[in-house]
């Protein structure tokens, strides 16, 4: 109690070590870079590789780790060439430029991942076609944090050195935390935008509807690089632009080797580690235990999430601010640990079905733990730099936080290679939910089809217009047709493991390719009357036209049908400790098919509509995964980080820099630059 009076009573900010409101924002709203888009990458690109393209989690997981040991070596180089950049605009300021708008190309660039029928037939195998895809995503990942820590690792050490205060450095990396989770609270939206029809297409996934979604994003970072490069300032350049240029190894060494430095990082990366499994196996519990494999649902829920999460980060800097100075940064540091550790053990109790808005007390409680933990953690860098700089003379901040930042990203991406390999081990079926998806799609344009048809008034159109109208339908039919029988042909020509399926694959596609023929024919037939003969009747050419449409629809659909029922079979036979889940999905594919099979084109479009109807309300329950899938998923969720939290504890308790100690750092190093600069 004695040291906390004294801290509260002793401690003032000197006007030069004062930040403006101006610079706080500037400098907080770089957060959006670490803070949201740096984890939608991570995040979402994982989620979405895995439930809507059907990438394996565990090569998924492979590919995130790889940008970070990338990171091994981007993230020194850059902080060394910040700490030994000499421009006319600064040190930091250029690389937040450049950075900031390579960020938003990649953002884009990342997310348009080349897939489709007329893209998977040129690959001889699925998994030719699948490892094809994980390639695109590594290299894209790679520019994309390449263009991340340009940006970072110069933006962090600029707010190490904007003060000299280690108080108003925690409020100043607090500014960046607010704005950034600020943002934040939109990023988890960004699922749900992607799941709108606006951005997806009726047919389409939230894989489709990211790639619109970026470029809204891109379009906000690119304006507001040029913002931080005009409105941030470097106050202490005048002094380090004399500072003699040294080399990169000899700075690498020098960070490494300070203890207190050592200490911190550990504890950061332990928890990064650990944590990054909430972001990870956290989407997926939503989905597919709270709403039973319902995406949209389960997207909903992550954005009030989301939100609440952000929300919650940002009410909670405002209390740190407050904790910090009176107790001190190291006894902050454990607060936030058990915040995050008290979080996790209550998702026992709050991961409910029957009430799915439960998971926000969690989220709240782990909101404010993290929010207070990496503040923190940043804001302690700059107090070791400033030790550091009372012993050795010089200011190498990029080089310190270039290295606290990497351990961070390999603790994530080591987490998230862990993570992927669970989500092998809890069996969690991906080909299930994208053989669902692919299936839900075709029976929504099915739908959409009928509808459109319905919406048509025939009676109003003149002769002419009816025959345009049925011309030009079927043109684009006959096209749909002529590239899906290629698809058809193609995916026919691959040999499946088992015996017995091979013999039904061949025999159902067989009858698939010769409905497509015939489907060919008629629409060739039926545009050859349009275009030969000018007074057929255009109403029943019209209706033809109509009929061939849906039955080209109709065929995507059983094929989509057809392939979801083989993988659910094999998978019944493979996995002993869900028979019983895997019967009722069978047994509802079997309805499906039946009610697929008797679907009559030809009558009154009302009724199909209701036809069409019954069948997608099949879909919901075979989103379902195991009941062994979802507990295994809980499990790793809560449990894992738990025990890294305890390891992060015994780091921290072998920190020593103490307020008092830092205290006495601020007014030495007060006094010797006063000297300096008082000398000719």
């Amino acid at each position: 109690m004695e040291e906390q009076n004294k801290t509260q009573k002793g401690h003032v900010v000197g006007a030069e070590d004062k930040i403006k409101f101006s610079q706080l924002a500037a400098f907080g709203s770089g957060g959006i870079i670490p803070i949201a888009l740096f984890n939608v990458a991570g995040i979402l690109v994982g989620l979405m590789g895995n439930i809507s393209l059907g990438l394996s989690a565990f090569w998924l997981g492979v590919i995130l780790i790889i940008p970070r040991l990338w990171d091994a070596i981007s993230d020194p180089i850059i902080g060394h060439l910040s700490d030994n950049a000499r421009t006319p605009w600064g040190r930091r300021r250029p690389f937040l430029l450049v950075g900031g708008i390579l960020v938003a190309v990649f953002f884009v660039l990342m997310w348009w991942i080349p897939k489709g029928d007329m893209v998977r037939v040129w690959f001889p195998s699925e998994a030719g076609y699948q490892a094809f895809q994980l390639i695109y995503i590594l290299f894209s990942l790679l520019l994309f944090f390449t263009a991340c820590t340009i940006f970072e690792i110069p933006h962090g050490a600029l707010g190490m050195e904007m003060t000299g205060d280690h108080h108003e450095r925690t409020r100043l990396f607090s500014s960046k935390s607010f704005v950034g989770n600020l943002f934040a609270m939109s990023t988890p939206w960004l699922f749900a935008l992607a799941n709108m029809e606006i951005f997806r297409g009726p047919g389409g996934n939230e894989a489709d509807g990211m790639r619109y979604v970026s470029i809204l994003v891109a379009a906000i970072i690119i304006p507001m690089s040029f913002w931080w490069f005009f409105s941030l300032r470097e106050p202490g350049f005048k002094r380090v632009v004399k500072q003699k240029k040294t080399p990169f190894w000899k700075d690498m060494k020098h960070a490494a080797s300070n203890n207190n430095f050592i200490k911190l990082t550990l504890t950061i990366f332990t928890l990064a580690m650990g944590f990054n499994f909430v972001s990870l196996l956290g989407s997926y519990i939503p989905i597919f235990y709270v709403f039973g494999g319902d995406k949209v649902a389960g997207a909903y829920l992550l954005g009030i999430n989301g939100t609440i999460w952000a929300i919650t980060g940002l009410l909670a800097v405002f209390p740190l601010n407050w904790i910090s100075p009176r107790i001190g940064k190291r006894k902050t540091l454990m607060l936030a640990i058990s915040l995050m550790v008290t979080a996790q053990l209550s998702k026992i109790v709050f991961y409910n079905p029957d009430y799915p808005y439960l998971i926000i007390i969690p989220t709240m409680l782990l909101s404010a733990g993290m929010l207070f933990f990496f503040t923190l953690g940043a804001s302690m860098v700059g107090d070791i730099c400033d030790e550091d700089d009372l012993k050795t003379g010089q200011r190498t901040e990029g080089s310190f936080y270039s290295i606290f930042w990497w351990f961070i990203k390999l603790g994530t991406a080591l987490a998230s290679l862990v993570a992927g390999a669970l989500i092998v081990f809890t069996m969690f079926d991906q080909t299930q939910v994208t053989r669902v998806d692919a299936l839900e799609g075709s029976i929504r344009e099915l739908r959409v089809e009928i509808q459109t048809q319905m919406d048509h008034d025939p009676i109003e159109e003149s002769r002419r217009e009816t025959l345009v109208r049925a011309e030009n339908m079927t043109s684009e039919s006959l096209r749909e047709a002529r590239e899906y029988l290629v698809y058809l042909e193609r995916e026919a020509q691959r040999r499946p493991e088992r015996r017995q399926i091979t013999e039904r694959r061949d025999e159902f596609f067989a009858s698939m390719i010769s409905k497509t023929h015939n489907i060919i024919d008629e629409m060739e037939d039926v545009l050859m009357q349009i275009r030969g003969d000018k007074n057929t009747y255009p109403k029943e050419l019209a209706k033809e036209a109509d009929a061939g449409t849906l039955k080209l629809q109709q065929v995507r659909t059983k094929v989509n049908a057809f392939l979801l029922q083989v993988h659910l079979t094999n998978r019944a036979r493979e996995n002993n400790r869900s028979e019983d889940h895997y019967r009722y999905l069978l047994g509802t594919m079997d309805q499906l098919n039946r009610d697929l099979e008797n679907l009559d084109l030809y009558q009154s479009r009302a009724q199909l509509k209701e036809q069409a109807d019954i069948i997608e309300a099949h879909i919901v329950p075979l989103k379902k995964q195991s009941p062994y899938t979802l507990l295994m998923m809980r499990v790793v969720e809560i449990g894992l980080p738990v025990l890294l939290s305890l390891l992060s504890f015994f780091f921290i308790f072998r920190y020593s820099l103490t307020e008092d100690r830092l205290q006495e750092i601020k007014q030495l190093l007060k006094a010797r630059n006063a000297k300096r600069d008082a000398s000719p």
